[in-house]
């Protein structure tokens, strides 16, 4: 079942680029953005992801985790994150291959990745907005992150 707004987040336990495990329990206590990244190394994804790392001040004044996630084998994130100078958790959704994608409902089949969604949620793992866009050439727009996560209260 995929995720819902007002329902839990699907929970997860997926490696970081350090090769330690991230489970999501960890984000509760906090707001968080867990966000979903289908190709890292690509203009539009490589823009979502810095637009985060360059604006994080205004995440964490607010309170807010960032984790974001690829369905990319562990050592592509690892360079990605060398490459790009990301503080926030990148994981790697790889093997089985989108298991956590398909159960947040945004596992595109016919690519094989993510589709661009990022899941707002409260302290309690609760989603309570939604931020994607139908069609992998159409990034999120940052600005919709520290809005959704301010509605929250």
């Amino acid at each position: 079942m995929a995720a819902e707004i007002g329902q839990p987040a699907p929970s997860f336990n997926l490696p970081n680029v350090d090769r330690e495990m991230f489970d999501s329990e960890s984000l509760k206590g906090k707001k968080s953005l867990v966000v979903f990244i289908p190709f890292p190394f690509t203009g539009i994804c490589d823009g979502e992801a810095c637009a985060i790392r360059d604006n994080i001040a205004q995440l964490e004044a607010v309170d807010a985790n960032v984790v974001v996630i690829t369905v990319h084998a562990r050592p592509t994130n690892e360079e990605w994150v060398k490459k790009e100078g990301f503080s926030f958790p990148v994981l790697s959704d790889f093997w089985p291959h989108g298991e956590v994608a398909t159960a947040y409902g945004c596992f595109n089949d016919k690519v094989g990745a993510a589709m661009r969604a990022t899941y707002v949620l409260d302290e309690d793992g609760i989603v309570r907005d939604i931020v994607a866009t139908d069609s992998l050439g159409d990034p999120r727009t940052f600005a919709d992150y520290p809005a959704a996560l301010a509605a929250i209260g």
